[in-house]
């Protein structure tokens, strides 16, 4: 009895820190929320006929203000029941005879939805008058009229430079499987915990992976097209990079999910590392490893296909040619072998994948 009395005197001693971490949580919740509603307010007065606000100048200080503006907003609501925030955390009680959504929160953030939808349609500069202008339909005619009447001409072209691109992505996925799949077990969290250096591995090389993924495949085109030449090398680097990092992230993801007791169990007999990793850890992801490593290879294709337009080779360089030159009937024949090239890849790998489960 004494020890569940203790037990209820600690958990009654938590509560107010946990509902003052709660409610400090909620109220930042609020700060950035109105905070953000008074910046896209300004802007959309800024730019919008019907209230003009070129006027007042707050250059740099408008995240500033609205940041002001939005910790003043949010500290009034914080005593009220309108608090977003405090609607996320549940530290607003639930009224009786009424849904499971607090009235005045959902309002709020349907408002806060209905600012950004607006602040998006103004940034995009969305014109049904230019769509459906006459200039803007008769360019649309002639430009489909001639990709719909392709030039035939070109076609054993076109084919070639189709199948350079299919084996630029297969030697890109094929040189980055064996360095992601070494590298994906220094990736794994639950295999590189057990020491600080480890660990330090581990945190690096996160790091490196995620920051080589950030940058598109077409970014990482341009820079070894500058380095080693325009063509099908560059291209291929290019993905063979941003491949080793995706596929680094997949496989080592597929390793943090595994079973423990077989490692363990490995463990328990003084197994060497590298039997445990090769007995207790490779069998248990070989199947997941080629479905990601086949559906690598299709992205590779898709990929290759638009790393052409910045010089990476394949067919997309001629992509690139023709629709500089306005030579939109050749474009056309690309268009429908770039098609089948994908829809036999997607096809193929789909086939593939059903297979492997």
């Amino acid at each position: 009895m004494d020890n569940t009395m203790s037990t209820e005197q600690q958990l009654a001693q938590t509560m107010p820190v946990k509902r003052y971490q709660a409610s400090i949580k909620a109220w930042c919740i609020d700060v950035l929320l109105w905070s953000y509603s008074f910046l896209v307010l300004y802007k959309l007065g800024y730019q919008s006929w019907w209230l003009d606000l070129r006027h007042i100048d707050f250059s740099w200080s408008e995240p500033l203000y609205s940041l002001l503006l939005g910790g003043l907003i949010a500290s009034v609501l914080s005593y009220t029941k309108a608090s977003v925030g405090k609607a996320c955390y549940g530290l607003i009680a639930f009224e009786e005879g009424r849904s499971l959504f607090r009235a005045a929160s959902v309002r709020l953030g349907l408002l806060f939805l209905l600012l950004t939808f607006i602040a998006g349609l103004q940034v995009s500069q969305v014109s049904m008058r230019e769509f459906f202008s006459d200039s803007g339909l008769a360019g649309a005619q002639r430009i489909f009229t001639a990709l719909l009447n392709p030039n035939f001409a070109i076609l054993e072209e076109a084919l070639f430079a189709a199948v350079e691109t299919v084996y630029m992505a297969f030697i890109a996925t094929a040189l980055a499987i064996p360095v992601a799949f070494v590298l994906a077990f220094f990736a794994a969290r639950n295999l590189m915990k057990h020491s600080a250096l480890s660990f330090a591995i581990y945190a690096v090389l996160r790091f490196l992976m995620n920051l080589t993924r950030s940058i598109e495949p077409l970014v990482w085109a341009i820079i070894f097209s500058v380095w080693v030449g325009i063509g099908p090398f560059s291209g291929m680097l290019a993905l063979f990079l941003h491949s080793v990092a995706s596929l680094t992230k997949l496989y080592s993801e597929q390793i943090e999910a595994i079973q423990d007791g077989p490692v363990e169990a490995m463990t328990a007999t003084g197994a060497h590392p590298i039997q445990i990793i090769w007995y207790g850890v490779v069998p248990q992801i070989v199947l997941p490893y080629l479905s990601y490593t086949i559906y690598r290879w299709d992205i590779n294709v898709r990929m290759a296909t638009v790393i052409g337009l910045v010089g990476g080779g394949g067919i997309g360089t001629m992509l690139m040619q023709y629709q500089g030159l306005a030579r939109w009937n050749d474009v056309g024949m690309l268009v429908i072998v770039i098609a089948a090239i994908v829809w036999l890849m997607d096809y193929a790998s789909a086939k593939i994948r059903a297979h492997l489960k």
